[in-house]
């Protein structure tokens, strides 16, 4: 793979229009038309250009290339409201992992991956929390954030690079990150007060690497995104009584100003203590969750609704039912602005990267402002077979 010659000033004008319309909506206003934003990352660029993704996660000039290619490539191609310019560092979901000195597994033709290490109470007595400033695989992963800015440096490229960074997931995912999710599940509802150990010390080390990423300055107490995929599978009253109150107070410490969450589960059960409790102020509501309690809870609490286009329904090409969809998320979540058509969660490598840019362009075109759509039954496929988009 050769080095692409990504000029992000040729895009400026598109980036300036993009950038206009998402601050419209997200004062939940209206602009021209709804805001949307294609997740593709890495992996996904990965599959376009047939680089072993295992490479890619291990090579620093690699890793510049796929995404310099990638960005020039969805600039080109995707006609949605991206604004983004930068290069990072990408590990995948490895970050609980190398916190807690886990061992990460990087086989061949696929992603890095943590070897859980608790599987027992005993397990999580010995589990340490080693502070980010003497954690070798904290300061190996920074070393390597560090030798990515200097090699697009000494490439001569002109295009900014996320300063050194490390996150994690908040307690319940963190926990299910370095421990087996079946017993971590299984002990909230045998022995709640026994797996608060855990997940006080996984909220230990959120604070611990979060503050450190505030002390070199790569992070802030204003903005905070947590990624909580693994509270969508638990009752809404396990989550207030043993999750909220973590998330709450992680919110309060580092998201000051603006709040963000993803879920990737069905997490419509939450929403009221999303909007009412933590006072989100914007949510990735992934691909699984039911769009219309969003928009009746979510949206008139001040947060912005982002995703719920599943991954699945665009691998069979933009069909008419496609379109019916696209259409009704638009109907039911655009009025009033506060929403971002997109996929939740991120784009799966192996979904046709011509229906990716004709479902967003059709988005576009459909969800012009004022929005008026007639109001049509969702494909009998999606009413039977997932909880998504039905109201």
């Amino acid at each position: 793979m050769k080095l692409v010659d990504f000029d992000i000033s040729k895009y400026q004008a598109r980036r300036e229009e993009s950038a206009r319309r998402r601050e419209i909506s997200f004062a939940f206003g209206e602009p021209d038309c709804v805001v949307t934003h294609a997740s593709v990352f890495g992996p996904y660029f990965c599959w376009l250009v047939d680089v072993d993704i295992a490479d890619y996660y291990q090579d620093i000039d690699l890793h510049i290339m796929v995404q310099t290619w990638g960005l020039q490539w969805r600039y080109e191609n995707i006609p949605d409201d991206c604004t983004d310019t930068g290069l990072s560092l990408d590990i995948g979901t490895t970050g609980d992992g190398l916190m807690f000195d886990c061992e990460i597994a990087r086989p061949g033709h696929t992603t890095p991956y943590v070897v859980r290490r608790v599987h027992s109470m005993k397990d999580v007595e010995d589990l340490q929390v080693i502070p980010p400033q003497d954690n070798p695989q904290v300061q190996e992963h920074l070393a390597r954030c560090r030798q990515l800015a200097e090699r697009v440096e000494q490439l001569g490229l002109d295009i900014p690079v996320s300063p050194p960074l490390l996150t994690m997931h908040p307690p319940i995912s963190s926990a299910t990150a370095i421990g087996d999710p079946d017993w971590v599940y299984m002990m909230m509802a045998a022995e709640p007060e026994a797996i608060k150990i855990l997940f006080d010390k996984c909220f230990q080390a959120y604070c611990m690497l979060r503050d450190y990423m505030i002390e070199i300055g790569s992070a802030d107490h204003d903005s905070l995104y947590l990624q909580d995929d693994n509270s969508a599978f638990i009752s809404p009253e396990m989550y207030k009584k043993q999750i909220l109150p973590y998330n709450k107070a992680l919110y309060e410490r580092y998201g000051r100003k603006y709040r963000m969450l993803h879920t990737d589960g069905p997490s419509q059960q939450n929403f009221p203590a999303y909007a009412d409790i933590i006072k989100m102020n914007w949510m990735d509501i992934g691909g699984w969750s039911n769009l219309q309690p969003a928009v009746d809870i979510l949206k008139p609490a001040g947060c912005v609704v982002h995703g719920n286009m599943n991954n699945r329904d665009l691998y069979r090409g933009l069909t008419e039912d496609v379109r019916r969809i696209v259409r009704q998320m638009i109907r039911m979540a655009g009025p009033g602005g506060g929403y971002e058509f997109a996929i939740g969660g991120e784009t799966y490598p192996g979904i046709d990267p011509d229906v990716l840019c004709q479902t967003f362009e059709y988005a576009h075109q459909v969800g012009t402002y004022p929005i008026d759509i007639p109001e049509e039954p969702f494909p009998e496929e999606q009413l039977k077979g997932r909880p998504g988009i039905t109201p």
